[in-house]
Parts: structure tokens; C-alpha cells; sequence
């Protein structure tokens, strides 16, 4: 066990978990990478198997000191991740304030109350805001999200001080623009892992379609929020999510519809109900073809949704359900397909396929596909792209597979 447990630990979710003392996510993540029922990690803690499931649960914290030293030395969790004075000499400035990535408070003052302006708004610069943010989503494919936040931020700067001086149908535009604005935003947080930011975004982006009566992009915002709630792990709350999604606007176009009920089926997936995930997929991918018929009736953000980014979304559900075989088929297919400009799109459905070519047990496939995409993941792949490379080194190292201390190995050049 002693090169695997000390591997594990270059996995960002472990670190973070041991980083801000979240001893039950500790206890999760690390029976999930090793395989460990609660009685038997409760035999290296010095822990009962019901105190483990409590801890786990958040019935229980984990307040002794005695207790924390048992875990620490129990689970070989390294010193630079527990030693509050290790930390300290790495940590920020206290004194140095940085300006946060969601909403700021002048930015809601100046959308939420009458501005006084003498920007004239006409139908052609609004047209000109619409197609400049439909370039930059497509750059986001290829550069990822952190070049263009401040860009976006600026621009719908602009987009809100064109509102005083917009009347009537030019009104609703501007609010409409607004909302688009907002919700890339939010994906751009998302992508970027900071949460917080990235749900102050969609619920503005939200409480902005509603105000200009655009279902499609309210029931987005919902959908999102419900692929957040996947992306950490909450199967429930995504199912929930992607089903209000689909109920709380109706007149949605048929892409927007198929985008919540594949939501919906990853959320299934995810709780392992593969019953209620294929249903929905089924339900999906009717509702995509349908939509393929009339591409004009789709709004301007659903320009990837296509049959190619379905079948990645299959390969993902399957991937949940450990159908190993059948993530790896829709995978490979799906990424054949995808464009190569769509940069930041390969690099993750490639980490998923090299996840799930090591839980199929082809290591050296597993290797071979996740070192291809590292230097990728490194750079515009963090933090998703980069800890499901961390997963699949977990995953080959609990096979005893050598290879996976070659994928530590080559994560660690690009830390």
C-alpha cells in the first residue's frame, strides 16, 4: 500500500478535503479510490464502523486532536498537507483583497435602478453585442474561459449602460443581452470550479430572462445550475434541478428540452438508477433529432448541441453506471466526431475516456490517452479535466497497475 497511498494524495479533492479539515469528504474519497468498506478503514483510524459512517454522513466532527493524528497517521496523509505551519509559509497575504468573480455590487446597482445615460441604443448595435458574444463563446471552445472573464465582464458593462437609454422592444433586447451575458459568465466560473460565483451569475442571468420573458434561456439557467450540482457529485439535486428545468418554462425550443431531460438522466446516472438514465436518454435524443429538423427555432447558445455532443453524454452516463464498455464505445465515437477546435470539450471527454478505459482494466490505453491530454488539462483543463486525470491515476493505481504511478508522474510536471 505504501506508493499507492502516497500517490493518492496528489488527488486535488483528497488535498482540498485534508486542506480544509472536511474529514467525512476525506472518508469518502478515499474508500471510493481504495476500495475500503467503513469497517475497514475504521481499523486503520482506530474508528468503529458506525463513528466512520457518521463521520462520513457530517453526524459527527471530527473535534479531537487525539482522533485527527489517529486519521492522519492512519490514512499516511503526507505532512505538507496537514501541517498548519507548512501552510502558512505558501499562504495569501491576508491583507490583500482581490476583486471576487460573481456580481459586484456596482454592477447590480446600475441593472437594478434607472441610470442616467446618454448611450443611444438602436437595433444595429444591438445586433453587433449579439454576434461579438456568440464569437466569444466559440473562443471559450478553443482558449478556455480565463482569457475572456474580465473581457465578458466589461462588455456586459456596456450591455447594462445601453438599459436608460432603450425603450419598448429595444428594452427587452438589452435585458435579453443582459441575460446571455450573465449566463456565459456563470459557465465560465463554473469551468473554473468557483461555485459561489457561478450561482450568483445564473440566478441573475435567471431573474433576468423571466424580467424579458425568454423561457429558453430560464430553463438554461436551471439546467446548469442542475450540471453543477452533477459536477459535485449531487445526483439528487441535478435530477431536481434538470426536472424544473423542463416544468417552470414552458415554450422552451426542443433543444433547450432535450438539454434538461439529458440533465435529468445524468443525474439518474449518477445515483446509479440505470432504469430512469436511459429512459430520459431515449426521451433526449428524440427531442434532439426533432430539433435538428429546425436549427433556426434554437436560441444562439444551443450551437453545440448535436447528435456528436449527445453521444458524449451517453458515454458520461455510462461512465456513472460503470458500464465501462459502453462509455468507452460512446466516447471514442463522440470524439471522433467533436471538431478539434473544440479544445477545452476534448480535453475533458478525453479524461473521461482514459477513466474509463482504466476501470475496464486497459492500462496501458488508460495511459496512453490520459497523458496525450495532460499538457491540455494543465492548461485550460482545470480544475474538471485535471482531477478526473487524478481519478484515473487512482483508479490504475488500485489496480496495482504500474502505470499508474507513470500518470502521478506526469500530472506532477504540469503541478
Amino acid at each position: 500500500m505504501g506508493d499507492f497511498r502516497t500517490d493518492l494524495w496528489s488527488h486535488p479533492v483528497l488535498a482540498t478535503a485534508v486542506t480544509d479539515e472536511d474529514w467525512g469528504q476525506v472518508f469518502r474519497t478515499y474508500r471510493m479510490f481504495t476500495g475500503l468498506s467503513q469497517t475497514k478503514l475504521g481499523e486503520l483510524v482506530g474508528l468503529v464502523q458506525p463513528d466512520v459512517s457518521d463521520i462520513e454522513r457530517g453526524r459527527r466532527r471530527v473535534t479531537s486532536l487525539e482522533v485527527r493524528q489517529r486519521i492522519v497517521a492512519g490514512l499516511g496523509i503526507p505532512p505538507s498537507l496537514h501541517n498548519p505551519g507548512a501552510q502558512a509559509k505558501t499562504a495569501p497575504v491576508p491583507a490583500l483583497a482581490l476583486t471576487g468573480p460573481g456580481p459586484d455590487e456596482d454592477l447590480l446597482a446600475r441593472v437594478t435602478s434607472v441610470v442616467d445615460s446618454t448611450h443611444r441604443v438602436d437595433a444595429p448595435t444591438l445586433d453587433w453585442l449579439d454576434r461579438l458574444l456568440a464569437e466569444h463563446r466559440r473562443a471559450e471552445d478553443v482558449i478556455g474561459s480565463r482569457p475572456l472573464v474580465d473581457v465578458m465582464r466589461n462588455q456586459l458593462h456596456t450591455v447594462v449602460d445601453l438599459y436608460a437609454g432603450a425603450q419598448g422592444p429595444l428594452a427587452d433586447r438589452v435585458v435579453r443581452l443582459a441575460s446571455e451575458h450573465a449566463q456565459f459568465l456563470a459557465w465560465m466560473a463554473q469551468d473554473q470550479g468557483q461555485t459561489a460565483a457561478a450561482l450568483a451569475w445564473y440566478d441573475r442571468s435567471h431573474e433576468w430572462a423571466l424580467e424579458a420573458g425568454d423561457p429558453d434561456m430560464a430553463a438554461t439557467t436551471l439546467s446548469m445550475k442542475a450540471h453543477m450540482a452533477w459536477s459535485g457529485g449531487r445526483g439528487t439535486r441535478c435530477v431536481r434541478l434538470a426536472e424544473a428545468a423542463r416544468w417552470s418554462a414552458p415554450g422552451t425550443s426542443l433543444g433547450v428540452q432535450g438539454m434538461a431531460a439529458q440533465m435529468a438522466a445524468r443525474g439518474h446516472a449518477l445515483n446509479g438508477d440505470a432504469d430512469n438514465a436511459e429512459r430520459l436518454l431515449d426521451e433526449a435524443q428524440t427531442l434532439i433529432n426533432r430539433a435538428a429538423e429546425h436549427p433556426e427555432d434554437e436560441p444562439p447558445w444551443m450551437y453545440f448541441y448535436g447528435a456528436t455532443w449527445f453521444t458524449l453524454q451517453r458515454g458520461m452516463a455510462a461512465l456513472h453506471l460503470r458500464n465501462w464498455q459502453t462509455a468507452i464505445d460512446h466516447l471514442t465515437t463522440g470524439l471522433d466526431a467533436l471538431p478539434e477546435e473544440y479544445r477545452r470539450d476534448r480535453t475533458w471527454y478525453q479524461s473521461c475516456l482514459a477513466h474509463a478505459l482504466a476501470g475496464t482494466g486497459e492500462t496501458a490505453q488508460a495511459l496512453a490517452v490520459a497523458t496525450t491530454t495532460v499538457p491540455d488539462a494543465a492548461a485550460i483543463g482545470r480544475p474538471h479535466s485535471w482531477n478526473e486525470l487524478h481519478t484515473t491515476a487512482a483508479v490504475l493505481l488500485r489496480h496495482r497497475a504500474r502505470e499508474g504511478h507513470q500518470l502521478v508522474a506526469a500530472l506532477r510536471e504540469h503541478d
